[in-house]
């Protein structure tokens, strides 16, 4: 390929960001698309809605939310959106500052070494081949190589000291999360399941018999999980008709509503919601009565609630039992992050889920190599003739072919590649995980390992499966395979960010889907209100997606350096459109804590371990033993800081201190603020997990009034009947709802005491 057609491509790609930033920077002015640009602002209420009057100023591109973005500091990102968007913007920190480092070596240094590695006579850069910039054009047994190990030095040494500092300082932040925070009752709470069943006794009596004979002193309640009973599915049931006919309106008059608080969180919980646990906790506690026997052989488990924060870590560490298949605990989840649907799997079952799940993932990882290596032919005119005979008149013509070889190929990859994530986020549904969280981030592994495998090594390997099993069936020559196929795929991959990369970021900060959604509802369908676009951020989708393209920036940084501008300016652009999106358009509907810091951290050491492998194999071809040597020693000492890494910081990420949380535990009772965080356990968690039926966060937790619409008028007086029968339904069930909650807090100020 030819270095104008990189050109080409590039000019591409510029002209679309372009364009899609100023129609982005015309779109989030208008009134009707505030719904779309401004979801997590609308969804706190914070967002004072503008008249929609005619103005010429709206209708101008203008870059105000590219400096708003800028100068938002790290405390505001973090109070509005968590701790895991500050995770995540702090990997393009990362990125900006190592690829700088990069770019500056590598453009001045290697790139030039690279031009003129072979005595050759140069045509213009434009007519160039895009190999005389890579490390091929470097003859064998050439001195100048040292450039490159000195080069491979200065990057990993960078690398491993801004790793250090970012581990370090992201560390810090997660323990001031963990003490700076609202209490949370998901650290007085345990997850038990696997409980053995008894026919002389309910199965509620046995959990509360045991955890009273052997954790005394710090039990203090539990809560049954049900299988969702026939009297609540008609309720989701008639609910979810009746949205198809009328919309729902959110009321919460004052800010306050009259139901019950659903945890620590300030949510409130629905009595429809409540209803199966309120139900069956006002049963008596006999055996005679067979609702309650019904209700209970059904029950997967249960969740525990303790005095102390102490308590309850301790309790989800240990084994209930001497039979490590039964009374098994972990630490429940936060109230909003709970997988309910998850609860109800048999823990006997979990181990085999995975394995299925993961030799799902890798068979998919394989057959996905078709749409790979039809991607690989169209970068090839001679392979393109064969398959597309009727094209060669087209191919012909030089301006054609440049596009069709140069930008086709990428894009046609980044097509396929949308079919990944919800293939891989079911496999991490069926496995069983038991928080939303847990779920995102085992998704984000499978993406990530598909990416690095079907994305770089299947189109290093040029789609070959006989190349790919030859690594495998030969390790020893892997370097030096990588070597030779690694500078040739140069070109895909620089064109491949800018597709993948530049023209993903714009389409991520315009919305399309979003934006198209909105228009058809209010323009076509007439909708007079706001409809709510709250999603919560994707990380399963977008770290993968970052994590890549630092891959690409390490391999081809002494290979083929002519990528590394193109990176750079893809990570400053989305460190802008992401710091944008974080604070106007996503909701934090839950938090993992930092917790994805560990995936990243070990994929960008990876990233230069393979790096350093790629450079041993070239360094072998072009008989340089010296350099050979010292890419060992570098490659034995970046496993070892990697190791140091985990040793020092990586259990700060998977569990609590017990110095943390007895310091909260007594500063907690020396307030006085001990005996409420009980009494608000019991109504922390409830089955029904807000924004379930779709709803908007602040909707799924706050009392709802439906209201009858204009689209639906054909339907009124079905769906008004409908409406009239959700409400005294509701109402009934609010009223049985304030006894029992009445009778359960007693009887927890009573064991208090």
């Amino acid at each position: 390929m030819e270095f104008f057609a990189l050109l080409t491509s590039a000019g591409i790609n510029i002209v679309v960001c372009a364009v899609f930033l100023s129609l982005y920077s015309v779109l989030r002015k208008q009134p009707h698309n505030f719904s779309v640009y401004f979801g997590r602002r609308r969804a706190e209420e914070r967002f004072q809605n503008q008249d929609d009057y005619f103005s010429f100023e709206r209708l101008l591109p203008t870059a105000g939310w590219i400096v708003k973005a800028y100068w938002c500091t790290e405390d505001e990102i973090r109070q509005v959106a968590g701790l895991d968007s500050v995770v995540f913007l702090r990997l393009f920190i990362f990125s900006i500052r190592i690829f700088s480092i990069t770019s500056l070596v590598c453009v001045l240094g290697v790139l030039p070494v690279n031009y003129h590695g072979q005595e050759m006579k140069h045509n213009n850069i434009p007519a160039e081949s895009l190999n005389v910039f890579t490390i091929a054009n470097i003859k064998e047994g050439s001195r100048m190589l040292w450039v490159h190990c000195v080069a491979l030095y200065v990057i990993t040494l960078s690398a491993c000291i801004l790793l250090f500092h970012e581990y370090k300082y992201i560390s810090r932040k997660r323990l001031a999360h963990i003490t700076g925070s609202s209490p949370n009752p998901g650290h007085f709470a345990v997850l038990v399941r696997s409980i053995p069943k008894s026919d002389n006794e309910l199965l509620e009596d046995t959990i509360r018999n045991f955890f009273v004979n052997y954790h005394g002193s710090s039990y203090l309640s539990h809560q049954m999980i049900y299988r969702k009973g026939n009297l609540q599915k008609f309720v989701d049931n008639a609910q979810r008709a009746y949205k198809k006919f009328v919309r729902v309106k959110v009321r919460d008059q004052n800010g306050r509503s009259n139901l019950s608080r659903c945890g620590l969180c300030g949510a409130r919980a629905s009595s429809v919601q409540l209803y199966r646990n309120t139900f069956i906790d006002a049963k008596k506690s006999d055996l005679t009565n067979p609702d309650v026997v019904e209700a209970q052989k059904e029950c997967p488990g249960a969740i525990v609630f303790f005095k102390t924060r102490y308590a309850a870590v301790v309790a989800s560490q240990v084994l209930q039992s001497s039979n490590p298949m039964l009374w098994v605990t972990d630490l429940a989840p936060e109230p909003r992050d709970v997988y309910w649907s998850n609860l109800w799997i048999p823990y006997r079952q979990i181990w085999l889920r995975k394995i299925a799940t993961l030799a799902a993932s890798v068979v998919f990882m394989f057959v996905f190599i078709i749409p790979v290596a039809f991607v690989q032919s169209m970068m090839q005119l001679d392979q393109l003739h064969k398959m597309f005979p009727s094209l060669k008149g087209v191919l012909k013509k030089s301006f054609f072919a440049r596009v069709i070889t140069g930008y086709l190929p990428s894009v046609v990859l980044l097509l396929s590649l949308y079919t990944v994530p919800p293939l891989m986020m079911l496999f991490s549904s069926i496995e069983g995980s038991i928080s939303r969280s847990s779920r995102k981030r085992s998704a984000c592994c499978k993406i990530l390992f598909f990416t690095i495998w079907n994305v770089f090594f299947v189109n290093v390997m040029s789609g070959s499966v006989i190349n790919q099993f030859n690594v495998f069936s030969r390790p020893k020559d892997m370097p030096s395979m990588l070597a030779e196929l690694v500078p040739k795929q140069a070109t895909f991959f620089i064109t491949y960010v800018l597709t993948s990369g530049w023209a993903s970021l714009c389409s991520e900060i315009l919305q399309v889907y979003n934006l198209v959604y909105n228009f058809f509802c209010k323009c076509v369908f007439c909708y007079k209100q706001d409809l709510e676009y709250v999603y919560s951020f994707p990380y399963h989708t977008e770290v993968p997606k970052v994590l890549l393209f630092n891959l690409l920036g390490f391999a081809f940084s002494i290979m083929a350096p002519l990528i590394l501008p193109f990176l750079l300016v893809y990570f400053c652009l989305g460190y802008l459109v992401y710091r944008n999106q974080i604070l106007n358009v996503y909701y934090p509907k839950y938090e993992m804590g930092g917790k994805l810091w560990p995936i990243m951290h070990n994929a960008l050491v990876f990233s230069l371990v393979l790096t350093q492998v790629i450079a041993l194999g070239v360094f072998t071809i072009k008989h340089s033993p010296v350099a050979m040597g010292f890419t060992i020693i570098l490659l034995v000492g970046t496993v070892l800081f990697n190791e140091y890494c985990r040793h020092r910081f990586s259990s700060i990420f998977e569990a609590f201190s017990a110095q943390d949380l007895i310091e909260l535990d007594r500063e907690d009772e020396q307030s006085g603020r001990m005996q409420e965080i009980h009494e608000h356990l019991l109504d922390a968690y409830c089955q029904t997990p807000p924004g379930e039926d779709g709803g908007s966060p602040g909707a799924s937790c706050r009392d709802i009034e439906l209201m009858l619409d204009d689209p639906a008028q054909e339907a009124s007086q079905s769906s008004q009947e409908l409406c009239d029968t959700v409400q005294e339904v509701s109402d009934a069930i609010h009223e049985h709802h304030h006894a029992a909650a009445a009778a359960a807090a007693a009887e927890v100020k009573s064991r208090s005491v």
